[in-house]
C-alpha cells in the first residue's frame, strides 16, 4: 500500500482506497492509503515547522531540489506516462506528455527561484531609498482535481516550493498514483522535513482541515465551481489568500472563411481528445451559416471514426471516462440534450469493448441554442454541441454568452476578424486556429468570470500568488 508523506516521513492512513483503471475495471494499479482531518492537522503542523528553514533557504537551494524533479520526471516520462494512462484513462500519448510538462514546470520554475524579482528605486524624499521586494506566503494548501493528475499539481507545488512556501497536497482521490510518485520524488530532492507534505483520501474528510486552519495562510483549488465558491468562502472568512480555477463552457467560432479541414481538426481535438475531460475543451462550437452544413457533416464523418479503447492501446484515440459517475453524467447530458430538442448527430452511448471499462461515444449535438442547458452547463465530457450563428457579430455574442470566461477559439483566414476576436472575445485565453484545450507551461493559465478567482497561475505570473511584496525604507 502507498501511503502518505508527512514530516519527511511515510504515514499510514486510516483505510486503503483501490485505484481502478478506468480502461479495465479489473485491474486494481495498486491501493493507497487515505487521510483523515487528524493527520491534515499534523501535516500542517509539519510544514509550519518546516516554513522558517525553507523560507530562508538559498536560491542555489531551491534551484537544486526542483530542477533534480523535473530531470527525473523526464527521465521517467515513458513509465509515468503509462501509469497515467491506466490510472486516469489518457491515451498513453496524452499520458507521456503529461509527465513530460510536468518536468518542464519543475525545471521552469527551478530558474524562477534564481530570478525572484525586486526593485530598488529612490524616494521621493531625500536621503531614503525604497526597497520592494517578493517574500513567500507560509504554508499553501493545495487541492487539485483528477483529469491532469500530474501536470496540476506539478504547476501549483513547483512554484510555491520555488518561492520558499512549504506544502500540503491533495490530490484527487480518483488518481492518487501519479501523486504519490510525484511525492516519492521529491522525497528524495533534499527538501527539509515537512517542506511538503501529501495527504490523500476525501475532500469531505480533508478539506475543512486545510480550510479552516489558521496556519495556512494560502489555498490554491482546481475543480468545480460549486466546490470552489465553498473553497473561497472558507478561506475569505479567516482571510487567507486564494487561488480558484473551476471550468469553462468555451466556444470556438468558425467562420465561413476559415479552412474547413483545419477547423475540423481543431474542432475534434479541443472536443474530444482527453475524452473531452479537459476545463479548456471546446464543447460549444459556433459556426456561422455560410460554412455550417459543410462543417457540420464532414465533423460528424471525423467524430464517428475516432477509435475509442484501452488509454495504452496504440489504436486508441479517445480513451475511457474517469469513472462510473462520469459515465453517467456524461448520459444524463445527452438525455438533457435530446429532451431539450438538440439532434444527436453521432455518438453518445455506452460502449462495449474486450475488458470492462468506462467507454463512451464522442456525442455530436447540432441544432442547438445557446440557451439550452448542454450549451450552459460544464458537461466535462466527450460531448460537443453546434449553434448556428448569422455572422462574425452574433459568433462573438453567442461565443460571450456564458457564465465562463476560461478558453475561448476562432478558426478564420481573416487577420481582422482574428484580431477583433482575441480583443472582444471575455475570455482569459484565446486561440486562433488552435484547439481551446492545450497551453505552454511558461505562460500564465486562467480565465475570467465564473471560470476563475485570483491571480493567474504557471509562468512568472505566479509569484503573484505565491508571494507577498514587502517595500523597505532605508535611510542614507
Amino acid at each position: 500500500m502507498r501511503r502518505n508523506y508527512i514530516g519527511g516521513e511515510w504515514v499510514e492512513g486510516v483505510r486503503a482506497t483501490p485505484n481502478v483503471n478506468p480502461s479495465d475495471i479489473s485491474d486494481i494499479i495498486d491501493h493507497y492509503a487515505a487521510a483523515d482531518s487528524a493527520m491534515a492537522t499534523r501535516a500542517i503542523a509539519a510544514a509550519r515547522a518546516a516554513f522558517p528553514a525553507w523560507s530562508l533557504a538559498t536560491p542555489q537551494q531551491r534551484f537544486d531540489a526542483l530542477d533534480m524533479v523535473g530531470t527525473e520526471l523526464l527521465a521517467r516520462r515513458a513509465e509515468l506516462g503509462d501509469l497515467l494512462a491506466r490510472e486516469e484513462g489518457k491515451t498513453l500519448p496524452e499520458g507521456i506528455g503529461e509527465v513530460a510538462r510536468a518536468g518542464y514546470i519543475f525545471k521552469f520554475f527551478a530558474g524562477e527561484a534564481l530570478r525572484v524579482p525586486g526593485e530598488v528605486v529612490p524616494s521621493v524624499r531625500p536621503g531614503l531609498t525604497v526597497e520592494v521586494t517578493r517574500e513567500p506566503l507560509g504554508v499553501v494548501a493545495m487541492i487539485a482535481p483528477w483529469n491532469f493528475p500530474i501536470a496540476i499539481p506539478a504547476w501549483k507545488i513547483a512554484p510555491a516550493l520555488a518561492f520558499g512556501n512549504c506544502v500540503v497536497f491533495k490530490p484527487a482521490e480518483l488518481v492518487p498514483g501519479c501523486s504519490w510518485a510525484l511525492a516519492e520524488i521529491l522525497s528524495r530532492a533534499g527538501l527539509p522535513a515537512g517542506a511538503f507534505n501529501l495527504v490523500m483520501g476525501k475532500g469531505a474528510e480533508i478539506g475543512s482541515a486545510l480550510l479552516d486552519d489558521p496556519r495556512v495562510d494560502a489555498v490554491s483549488f482546481t475543480g468545480s465551481v460549486s466546490t470552489g465558491k465553498r473553497v473561497a468562502e472558507a478561506a475569505m472568512k479567516r482571510l487567507a489568500k486564494v487561488q480558484l480555477e473551476m471550468g469553462g463552457k468555451n466556444p470556438l467560432v468558425v467562420l465561413d472563411d476559415a479552412n474547413l479541414e483545419q477547423a475540423v481538426e481543431v474542432a475534434v481535438q479541443g472536443s474530444f481528445y482527453s475524452t473531452g475531460q479537459r476545463c479548456t475543451a471546446s464543447s460549444r462550437i459556433v459556426v456561422t451559416a455560410g460554412i455550417h452544413d459543410a462543417f457540420v457533416a464532414r465533423l460528424a464523418e471525423r467524430t464517428r471514426a475516432l477509435v475509442v479503447g484501452d488509454a495504452r492501446d496504440p489504436k486508441t484515440q479517445v480513451g475511457p471516462v474517469v469513472d462510473a459517475s462520469q459515465l453517467e453524467q456524461d448520459e444524463r447530458y445527452i438525455a438533457i440534450g435530446k429532451s431539450e430538442g438538440a439532434t444527436l448527430v453521432t455518438g453518445g452511448e455506452r460502449l462495449a469493448r474486450d475488458k470492462d471499462g468506462f467507454y463512451f461515444s464522442p456525442a455530436l449535438f447540432t441544432g442547438c441554442a445557446n440557451d439550452m442547458r448542454i450549451c450552459r452547463e460544464e458537461i466535462f465530457g466527450p460531448v460537443a454541441t453546434v449553434i448556428l450563428a448569422k455572422d462574425y457579430d452574433d459568433a462573438l455574442a453567442l461565443a460571450n454568452d456564458t457564465a465562463f470566461g476560461l478558453s475561448a477559439g476562432i478558426c478564420t483566414t481573416s487577420l481582422r476578424h482574428a484580431a477583433h476576436f482575441r480583443r472582444h472575445a471575455q475570455a482569459g485565453m484565446v486561440m486562433v486556429n488552435v484547439p481551446t484545450a492545450g497551453v505552454d507551461y511558461h505562460v500564465p493559465f486562467g480565465g475570467r468570470k465564473g471560470s476563475s478567482y485570483g491571480p493567474r497561475e504557471q509562468g512568472r505570473y505566479a509569484a503573484e500568488f505565491y508571494t507577498t511584496v514587502k517595500t523597505a525604507y532605508i535611510a542614507a
